[in-house]
């Protein structure tokens, strides 16, 4: 997953840096999100809150099930904010301008989006099932340390940071790459209805 994620980011950004970026940036949240679950389901912090009753083992699948949809969302949110980065870098030429200028534009979206996860997966926090606590638990805390310390502070500040540098590719790369547009140009801007105004 790693290896194909950072290869299709190759591809779409004409990068090496913003990939491996992504790819470190998708395993600190869940390393996060991971490190809380053994807090409060293994070593029982905070269990009366949550109504465990104990603490336990970790059940073996959770981690692989979390793994795969947490790294997949948190991969949409980069694409998300990586694409308006690009656009804005493309259209201006000043890193730190695109930077600001994504997050403002993406901001939003994501925050929202996010806390709508978040209160989804965090309902199966109340079932009785404790698999199905740890599961919603580990999402919900997952996607709110990916939506807001990862992509909303840590993303835009090693950006900032790293300046041009983070469009860097080799040469030969950036030639037989394919010109893929995530974001939607003015000429695929929707046809207007016949006899509006």
């Amino acid at each position: 997953m790693l290896l194909l994620s950072f290869i299709l980011l190759v591809v779409v950004f004409h990068s090496v840096v913003v990939p491996l970026k992504a790819v470190i940036m998708n395993l600190i949240s869940i390393g996060a999100a991971f490190g809380v679950m053994v807090a409060i389901f293994q070593w029982g912090y905070v269990d009366s809150v949550f109504g465990l009753g104990k603490e336990g083992p970790i059940d073996a699948w959770v981690p692989m099930m979390m793994f795969a949809i947490v790294f997949g969302l948190s991969m949409d949110y980069e694409v998300f904010l990586l694409a308006r980065v690009r656009e804005e870098y493309d259209r201006t030429g000043d890193n730190s301008r695109a930077v600001a200028d994504g997050l403002t534009a993406t901001g939003r979206v994501i925050s929202a989006a996010a806390l709508i996860m978040v209160c989804v997966f965090g309902a199966f926090v109340l079932v009785p099932e404790r698999a199905l606590k740890l599961i919603g638990f580990g999402l919900a805390i997952a996607v709110f340390i990916d939506a807001t310390v990862v992509r909303l502070v840590l993303v835009p500040s090693v950006m900032e940071l790293m300046g041009k540098a983070n469009w860097w590719a080799p040469s030969w790369l950036a030639r037989i790459l394919p010109r893929i547009r995530v974001e939607s140009g003015p000429e695929a801007a929707p046809a207007r209805a016949p006899g509006g105004d």
